[in-house]
Formats: C-alpha cells, structure tokens, sequence
C-alpha cells in the first residue's frame, strides 16, 4: 500500500477579518479535503464548516472507491444543509468551493466543485489536474483567453459551481495517477490569485514536506493575498 506525508496551513490573508476556509486532513481514510466559503457576513464560514464536519463524519473504509462514494454523498449531504440555511436566512446564496481527495494503491480519486485546485509535481514539472468551475475558466478551456489574462478579467472570482448555492449540485470528477516521489497541491484560490505558478513550482520542489505548505501560504503573503489562502501538500513515498 503507498504511503504518504503531507502538511497543510491556512490563513486569513491580509484583507479579510474572517477565514472562511476550511481545510481537513484524515489520513487513516487516506483522505485530504480544502474548503473554500462564499457568501459573507460569517455565512462562508458557516458552508465550509458544515462540509468540513459532515466529511469529518464519514466512516474509515478499506475499500477507497467505497470511501470515494461515501465521501460523495457527505458532500451533497452537506450541500442540501447549506442550500436549506441559504433559504432560512434569506441573504442570497451561501456555499463553498470544494476539492476532496481520495487516496487507492495508486491514484488519487478526485472530487470537486469550485475553483479550488489539484496540481502534481513530477520531474520539476507542475501540471493542473482539475478545472475551475468559474466564468473565466470556462472561457480559458474554450481558448479564449490564458490564465494570465483570466486574472485581470472583471469577473475572475465568479465561480459556477458551490456546495450549497444552488438547488442541485453537481460535482465534477477525475483519476490522478501517482507513483513514488510524485508531490500533490490541494490549495484554494486564495494561493493562485496571489503567487505565480513558477512561484508555486520552485517552492513545492524544495521545500521539505514540514515546511512546504507554510512556505506556500507565506508566498501568497508576500504578493496581494486579498483572500484567505489554504494549502495541502502530499508526498507520496
């Protein structure tokens, strides 16, 4: 059975007064999950919580595509008690962007909703394994524009899909294969809207596995961090 190492921080940023991140790791279910609250006024805090706990709850299983299906449903669990208390307390939509991970033998199973994002260090190379869920990225998957002008678009920080912020959930899903030496980045938008990929690449390749989540978030301190910022690191060894 693979193994792993992994280290993760979170951090309110410099602008905003509430972390309405939310990160969690169970290792005994080979199991890393960031959360990424939306909607103010302590509402994103509350979504991200909400699907943090209701994961938190899921029982350890041998089987990992048991555990990734089990993991599923305490998503749309927790999204039907977010859109309930959206509805409840009338203020507009409440949610949170989600990326969960499920480890077997040999590949990560991978669930998300949102512009929270996978990537996978191999050989010096770092290559993004999920797709934002948000306006800009659909327009980069279409070819209209890159990542480096999708940051200055007007509507960079609309995302399409939440947990919780509309009545039906869907939640995306892929296969990252992985072997021995591979290094794997679970991190909110807070990380990406603030430091350059070649940043994020230069510190996931030295950084030891103790001190690379830290050095990652204090990345995104050092540019413009308006937003909270959450990082996961795993090694697989």
């Amino acid at each position: 059975m693979s193994q792993f190492r992994f280290s993760a921080a979170t951090h309110v940023g410099k602008v905003r007064t509430i972390n309405e991140d939310r990160i969690l790791a169970l290792p005994d279910h080979r199991v890393w999950v960031v959360a990424d609250g939306m909607g103010g006024h302590h509402a994103g805090d509350f979504a991200a919580q909400t699907l943090v706990n209701r994961i938190a709850d899921v029982p350890c299983l041998k089987d990992p595509y048991e555990q990734a299906q089990v993991l599923r449903w305490s998503i749309l669990d927790a999204h039907n008690l977010i859109w309930r208390e959206s509805i409840t307390r009338q203020n507009g939509p409440i949610g949170a962007a989600v990326l969960a991970v499920v480890a077997t033998e040999d590949r990560f199973l991978v669930l998300w909703a949102g512009d929270s994002r996978l990537y996978r260090l191999r050989d010096e190379n770092l290559q993004m394994l999920t797709a934002d869920h948000s306006i800009v990225g659909e327009l980069v998957n279409l070819g209209e524009m890159n990542w480096e002008e999708a940051e200055h678009h007007p509507q960079s920080n609309v995302i399409t899909r939440a947990v919780g912020a509309n009545a039906t959930l869907e939640l995306d899903t892929v296969e990252a294969t992985f072997r021995v030496g591979d290094r794997f980045l679970l991190c909110t938008d807070g990380l990406t809207n603030s430091a350059k990929l070649e940043s994020q690449r230069i510190a996931l390749s030295q950084a030891p596995i103790t001190k690379a989540a830290d050095r990652l978030v204090q990345i995104a301190l050092d540019g413009e961090c308006a937003d909270n910022v959450s990082v996961v690191v795993i090694d697989v060894i």
